[in-house]
């Protein structure tokens, strides 16, 4: 806008200084032309035939643009329409300005020439330049205020394509916000104007669409070979299974054969969550909500726990306030809910305190588990989320990093928002949950 203003402000310089410099050589040269006029007059008539040919001039001269007057070297008019020589302060080159005083009182501007003929006889050519001046004042206020409609309208027209700009900007800004936060599938809008936004839309659309077919893919691909390597897992563990009662009950292969059936274990339980994650993320399990009693369910969960954390030597408080309901999927928010109280009885040391609680909140009930082990590291609680994320802390404890990513894929499902806070010390999780009318215009 700085630079516009300034542009503007060089043109209209420019077209002032060239209009009043084209009207001031005018000026000037009609004055050279008189001059040169009456000099020849002096050089064929002498002195009495410059003085007919001004005064006939004089005569001729109805607007009384002309200004004229021949002195002796006395400065004593003998000719002109001018009654007195004028007070000149500065003649640079001949040239003066000067204002002068009509025999009526009126003021007027005049640019003059001054010349010394011979015989020392003085004689002044000039032009009012009233009506110049007057001219130069309209011309400059034309432009003052042509520089003024302009700059307003230039600041007008910046602002609305501004705005029109930044529209589209915020647009895209959000819709990025909304795929950052996991929403996938989202894309941003096109104007339809072929423009060049509607082009770096298309291109992020196009970009979107191949990172989700390669994303999709790599699911595929962790779906596929969970779902594959069950089922010979599960004949393997069901072998060694059989083969246990054939070694001695303190035997080393008994050890072994029990080491290695925890391991499968594990890893069918890592497939399991996987499959289970897929399936929430696909929003196929949404068929099975149903108005569910999160207390209740809550509670079932912290009985099943409560032996776990007393042989750990951890304090569990529960504080769930009756009646709250969700629309959900029983199995799925309970996994999400146990994987929450595991971990947290996981990873507090003895003589902590994990933390069960339930209330209402602002939109739906908000479901917080807390604890008083090392916590998560704020610039690690979103990629805890991710599947197969582990702390460096966490790596050498027993787990596959999808106990949190399972948590998120079900909070999603339920359209519940996951938060992770500092507990202090410790890590608080919590899921608010959108009330059961909510739920349902959502689903």
């Amino acid at each position: 806008m700085s630079l516009f203003g300034a542009s503007v402000l060089v043109l209209l310089g420019f077209i002032y200084h060239s209009t009043a410099g084209f009207m001031e050589r005018q000026t000037e040269e009609t004055i050279n032309a008189e001059v040169r006029g009456l000099t020849e007059q002096y050089g064929q008539q002498g002195l009495s035939g410059l003085v007919r040919a001004i005064e006939s001039r004089v005569a001729r001269d109805k607007n009384g643009g002309g200004l004229y007057l021949l002195t002796d070297w006395k400065f004593t008019p003998l000719a002109g329409n001018l009654k007195e020589w004028p007070n000149i302060e500065a003649v640079r080159d001949g040239w003066a300005d000067t204002e002068l005083r009509e025999a009526d009182g009126t003021r007027l501007s005049a640019r003059l020439k001054y010349f010394l003929l011979p015989g020392n006889h003085h004689l002044l050519v000039g032009r009012d330049v009233a009506e110049r001046n007057t001219v130069e004042g309209l011309i400059m206020d034309a432009l003052v205020w042509g520089l003024v409609i302009t700059v307003a309208l230039g600041g007008l027209g910046a602002v609305l394509m501004t705005r029109g700009m930044l529209g589209r900007l915020d647009v895209i800004n959000r819709a990025s916000r909304e795929i950052m936060r996991g929403d996938l599938t989202r894309r941003i809008p096109a104007k339809g104007t072929g423009d060049e936004f509607d082009q770096l839309t298309g291109n992020l659309n196009d970009m979107l669409d191949r990172i989700s077919v390669l994303m999709d893919g790599v699911r595929h691909v962790s779906d596929n070979i969970a779902h594959d390597l069950r089922g010979p897992l599960n004949r393997i563990r069901a072998r060694l299974e059989l083969a246990l009662p054939e070694n001695g009950e303190h035997s080393a292969n008994r050890q072994v054969l029990a080491r290695t059936i925890a391991d499968i274990d594990e890893v069918l339980g890592a497939f399991h969550a996987i499959l289970t994650i897929s399936q929430a993320e696909a929003g196929s399990r949404r068929e099975e909500f149903a108005v569910l009693d999160l207390a209740t369910l809550a509670e079932d969960l912290v009985e099943l726990y409560e032996p776990l954390a007393e042989d750990k030597g951890l304090r569990l408080r529960v504080d769930l306030t009756p009646g709250l309901t969700v629309s959900g999927n029983r199995h799925l928010l309970s996994q999400a809910l146990a994987n929450l109280v595991d971990n947290a009885i996981k990873y507090t040391p003895a003589g902590g305190e994990v933390g069960v609680e339930l209330a209402p909140g602002a939109d739906g009930p908000e479901l917080t588990v807390r604890d008083t082990g090392p916590g998560v590291p704020p610039e690690h609680r979103d990629m805890v989320l991710e599947r197969f994320h582990r702390l460096e802390s966490s790596r050498n404890a027993p787990g596959s990093g999808l106990g949190l990513s399972l948590v998120a894929a079900v909070a999603k499902l339920h359209g519940a928002t996951l938060t992770l806070a500092d507990a202090q010390p410790g890590l608080r999780v919590t899921l608010a949950f959108p009330g059961v009318e909510a739920a349902a215009s959502q689903a």
